[in-house]
């Protein structure tokens, strides 16, 4: 999820009202015009005038979003890693199962001690991909393996039609878990967040 805050936009000598959103990878304007503005592609971001200034692609764009302009330039500059994201620390207890991520996996395994590729009881994290509904039936044995504060993160592949988000969501509210965060896990794949709910714990 991101920031997102009211704007006014100044693009190419016009002026233009609307929503801008700050995402991890991106920044974007949507009103009557519309502009995304890959990080990637942004050469230079400052403030002007207490406005986000970015230059991309040869462009030159102003983000009026208030108070919040300084800190979105932070975040463009300074963007959360994936493991940042998702809340791992190196004290954590941590489990994946069916996640083959390789990037993912190395970059855990130098954040955190040990990786375990089975439930652990007592466990701080856990990461459960998900290729297809039946893998979701796992939820309930990962409830019962984590702490009464900890998380299962569920991986799943963007874009597929016999399998979405309803059928995770509805498996989590099945298994007795409640839904609090979504994140980008990779191009190909989303992260949903699961809890037990702060009354059962």
């Amino acid at each position: 999820m991101g920031y997102t805050a009211d704007c006014k936009l100044n693009y190419e000598g016009k002026g233009y009202a609307g929503k801008a959103l700050l995402e991890t990878d991106y920044l974007e304007f949507k009103g009557d015009f519309k502009l995304k503005v890959p990080f990637k592609s942004i050469t230079a971001a400052a403030l002007e005038n207490e406005a986000l200034q970015v230059k991309f692609d040869g462009r030159r764009a102003l983000f009026d979003v208030g108070r919040q302009s300084e800190k979105w330039l932070q975040k463009i500059f300074n963007p959360k890693g994936l493991l940042d994201k998702l809340g791992v620390k190196p004290e954590h207890k941590v489990c994946v199962l069916k996640v083959a991520d390789e990037n993912f996996l190395m970059d855990l395994g130098k954040r955190v001690s040990k990786v375990n590729h089975r439930l652990v009881s007592g466990s701080d994290v856990i990461f459960l991909g998900a290729e297809k509904e039946s893998d979701l039936a796992a939820l309930a044995r990962c409830k019962a393996s984590i702490k009464k504060d900890g998380a299962i993160w569920v991986v799943t592949p963007k874009g597929q039609k016999n399998f979405n988000e309803n059928h995770v969501l509805a498996a989590g509210k099945k298994a007795g878990l409640v839904d609090v965060k979504v994140v980008k896990f990779s191009e190909t794949h989303t992260a949903h967040r699961f809890v037990i709910p702060k009354a059962q714990r």
